[in-house]
């Protein structure tokens, strides 16, 4: 969806478009404001609230970045306006700070799922056929390897050889994408 008509819909208050935002965003907010307070439901909480407020201030709505970058720059603020109001503050400062640095570019890391799951379908399909095939069989359909090569008529050997070249391929394209901890959990 065009940019340009997301933020008009979102400044003439269009719940579709709102919808669209909020389901395609939601996720990844919440795991990235999760990473900053360090608790799951009080990430959720300032996600929820931030997007009520996106809803009553949407005349007053002024991005000069992406849409994107808006969103997480102003969940981080909230974030670290929630940590400041804590008692411990000291303590949760320093590693909002050490976050804060380690998140200095929001694209280049932090992706909604949804924008993962349409990389991943789009580094899937640049699979020679017969590798994703096989690929999807084990590590999406959870089927064995053995039982791949019986359901194939190939040598086990050889499905585990596919397997393998297969999360070489997804790794190198998908790597741009994700920081090394998290491509190696989700491809290993």
């Amino acid at each position: 969806m065009d940019e340009k008509f997301i933020l008009q819909g979102l400044n003439a208050k269009n719940k579709i478009v709102f919808d669209f935002v909020f389901h395609y965003y939601y996720s990844g907010l919440c795991a990235y404001v999760e990473r900053i307070v360090n608790d799951i439901n009080i990430s959720e909480d300032i996600v929820q609230d931030f997007f009520i407020t996106l809803w009553i201030k949407h005349d007053q709505l002024q991005i000069s970045t992406s849409l994107k970058n808006y969103l997480f720059t102003s969940v981080r603020n909230r974030s670290l306006d929630y940590l400041k109001s804590q008692k411990n503050k000291t303590l949760h400062l320093n590693s909002a700070i050490d976050t804060k640095n380690y998140t200095e570019n929001l694209s280049t890391f932090w992706f909604a799922e949804s924008e993962l799951e349409a990389l991943f379908e789009k580094s899937l399909e640049k699979l020679p056929p017969r590798c994703r095939e096989i690929f999807v069989l084990s590590r999406i359909d959870g089927v064995k390897n053995q039982q791949i090569a019986e359901k194939l008529g190939i040598s086990k050997r050889t499905v585990e050889l596919q397997i393998s070249n297969a999360l070489k391929l997804l790794r190198k394209d998908l790597s741009p994408y994700l920081p090394m901890s998290l491509l190696y959990v989700f491809l290993k």
